[in-house]
């Protein structure tokens, strides 16, 4: 069993090796000090059978109750799945209209909300086992479907992964023209949820002009790397540009998004519902690793361009932080980080041209087992991947980190106290992901 820690200022990143029992897996449970650290020994005893030995809240994550008892899906020795009961569906009483299949257990007082159970976990495919015994090369498509709408993110943290694992170092070009990839994910991604944001409050116009932008900036993704969702511009020592966006062109949509940003927040009904909405308090925040936008959001600093880079971003990277937490700071920091990304690209295009650089197979696969991380600021906050390499370079395991694995927890956090109507409003400002969390 493998622990990895990281340390930002420099940044450090340690692992700590811990051999189990194979008769008897127990280890002892680090939730007391750190709730992530509790939710991933969890998932490891549900889907390994790894026992947390004084785990707080020992109860299930992943698997549900009609999984058949004893059988941890992601052992070398699970075997085929065996026959399972029948699953109980929730329905009710929140309306459909949720992004995934989750279920939401309300405790009520007229229409505040007092309590909130979340649980996702429906979705959950085995992915990571997908990955085992193949080549990594093979599997560059699979990471980019991790999460769909996470095509970059994820598939640059697992490249980095696999390339630290097998010794193979990228030019800092390819580096930088990666980062350009990323922040054009962060780019359309941010305008979808704005728009969606004033949807959900009622603001067909100002949603149809994000929409506007979104699709322009969609049709800029194919024509850069031939992809609407820039899939297939990241490859395992490399990347492909088919073309460069034009400074001039990104300038312009950058302003049309200001004054969009600047004349939703104008209006009185949109302040109205955001303001005070949902707010996640900075300790919460803190507590329960929240990562991305909603921690910064929550006046958390944290970045993984800055604190863990691939590539320097400065001067051009700055990182935004509000303090209020509520709705309404996950919308500006949105705009803000809108702001940042343009200015990012903007500066990354300068000194790259387009073409295809990679560095792959590397000349000498590794002769003995071998471990990688890639650690990579996504659009919705960090990922990592950490893979480990068999002798000749073929994957022997894979684990990805969504950051929607860290804020789920908080969601039902930040609903205590919203009205039970602000559900799908305070949903789409987290907008987590069910395919990143339900691995």
């Amino acid at each position: 069993m493998v622990y990895l820690f990281t340390r930002t200022g420099p940044d450090r990143r340690t692992e700590l090796h811990v051999r189990l029992d194979p008769d008897a897996p127990v280890v002892p449970s680090l939730a007391r000090a750190s709730v992530p650290a509790g939710r991933f020994e969890r998932e490891m005893h549900d889907l390994y059978g790894i026992v947390p030995r004084d785990h707080p809240q020992p109860g299930t994550l992943v698997r549900h109750r009609h999984w058949p008892s004893g059988w941890y899906p992601m052992r070398e020795d699970a075997g085929s799945p065996p026959e399972f009961g029948d699953p109980e569906v929730p329905a009710g009483p929140v309306p459909a209209g949720l992004t995934g299949p989750g279920h939401f257990g309300f405790c009520v007082a007229g229409e505040s909300i007092r309590k909130v159970e979340a649980r996702p976990g429906f979705v959950h495919k085995g992915i990571e086992r997908l990955f085992q015994g193949r080549d990594p090369a093979a599997v560059v498509p699979l990471a980019e479907r991790v999460s769909g709408d996470t095509a970059v993110g994820h598939t640059l943290a697992f490249c980095l992964a696999v390339e630290e694992a097998a010794g193979v170092r990228v030019a800092p070009g390819t580096q930088r023209a990666r980062a350009l990839l990323l922040e054009l994910e962060r780019l359309y991604n941010h305008v979808t949820d704005l728009g969606a944001l004033c949807d959900e409050i009622g603001d067909q116009v100002l949603s149809a002009r994000f929409g506007r932008v979104r699709e322009q900036l969609l049709r800029l993704n194919a024509r850069i790397t031939g992809h609407r969702l820039l899939r297939g511009g990241v490859r395992l020592g490399g990347v492909l540009l088919r073309a460069l966006p034009d400074p001039g062109t990104l300038a312009a949509v950058g302003a049309d998004l200001a004054e969009l940003a600047d004349l939703a927040l104008g209006r009185t009904a949109v302040a109205d519902r955001l303001t005070g909405t949902a707010p996640l308090a900075a300790g919460a925040a803190r507590d329960l690793g929240a990562l991305g936008y909603v921690a910064r959001a929550s006046g958390l600093d944290a970045d993984a361009r800055r604190d863990h880079p691939f590539t320097d971003l400065r001067p051009a990277l700055t990182v935004p932080t509000a303090g209020t937490g509520d709705v309404l700071a996950r919308f500006q920091i949105r705009a803000r980080e809108i702001a940042a990304s343009i200015a990012i690209i903007v500066d990354l295009t300068y000194g790259l041209g387009p073409g295809s650089a990679v560095y792959w197979p590397p000349l000498a696969p590794p002769d003995g087992p071998a471990s990688g991380v890639g650690i990579v600021e996504g659009w919705r906050g960090t990922i990592v991947h950490r893979v480990e390499l068999a002798p000749g370079g073929t994957l022997t395991r894979t684990k990805i980190v969504d950051p929607s694995f860290f804020n789920w927890p908080a969601l039902p956090v930040a609903l205590e106290g919203a009205l039970v109507p602000d559900l799908p409003l305070v949903d789409r400002s987290f907008n987590l992901s069910h395919a990143g969390n339900d691995l």
